[in-house]
């Protein structure tokens, strides 16, 4: 989709703005159309694993186990739905903002690059290491689950709310630079499936944190016109 040029040489992405005579009900259901599909191709490639293994541990029959294992799908990616009607009431205000205010959005790519930045380290925190080691390693409940559609839901749930927190601050950065920048997206989906299912995985983490930090460097240097 392609963005509104901004002041700067800056695009803001359409997917933040109301087209005319769009109801915020049409325009809701608009974005959900577009986030739901590109959440799907973002996170299935981590997501499968997990789901095979939940396969494994579950005692039911192939016809039984494979209604519960789309259960849990359904529940991991509600989550991410959930998130995106989160983002997307703030997304329209930056936007409105942006419109309304040219001082501000002069400001944006510095602004855009300071969060790059700061998602950057985010990367390289402790906490990420750890957000990151519980979605490697198989939970402790996994043993315990029980094969029932409750159960199921419930496992979905709790895997798309661990997952969204391990990669928060690598969708901040495809949130601020465009939700339908493709580029964006796929270098965003290969730093979250290699980190999660590399088995260097580990490693790769900290290396995207310097390259998402210079990133954000570089963004912040080119706003000042330093570059």
């Amino acid at each position: 989709m392609s963005g509104m040029p901004m002041p700067g040489g800056w695009t803001m992405s359409m997917a933040w703005m109301r087209m005319p005579g769009q109801t915020w009900l049409e325009f809701a259901a608009s974005f959900l159309w577009m986030w739901i599909p590109m959440m799907v191709a973002m996170m299935l490639p981590s997501l499968i694993p997990m789901l095979r293994r939940y396969r494994r541990v579950i005692g039911a029959g192939q016809a039984r186990r494979a209604a519960l294992t789309a259960l849990v799908s359904a529940g991991y990616f509600f989550v991410w739905t959930l998130l995106g009607l989160a983002a997307l009431p703030l997304g329209v205000a930056l936007a409105a903002i942006e419109m309304q205010q040219p001082a501000l959005a002069r400001a944006v790519p510095a602004a855009v690059g300071v969060v790059v930045l700061l998602s950057g380290a985010v990367q390289l925190s402790a906490w990420k290491a750890r957000r990151l080691e519980c979605c490697r390693e198989m939970p402790e409940d996994d043993c315990a689950l029980s094969a029932d559609a409750r159960a199921a839901w419930r496992h979905g749930l709790h895997l798309g709310i661990r997952c969204s927190l391990c990669c928060a601050n690598l969708m901040v950065i495809l949130l601020v630079i465009g939700v339908m920048d493709v580029q964006a997206m796929a270098v965003v989906t290969a730093f979250i499936t290699i980190e999660r299912l590399a088995p260097s995985g580990a490693r790769v983490a900290p290396a995207a944190g310097v390259i998402v930090s210079a990133l954000g460097l570089a963004l912040i240097a080119r706003a000042a016109g330093w570059g």
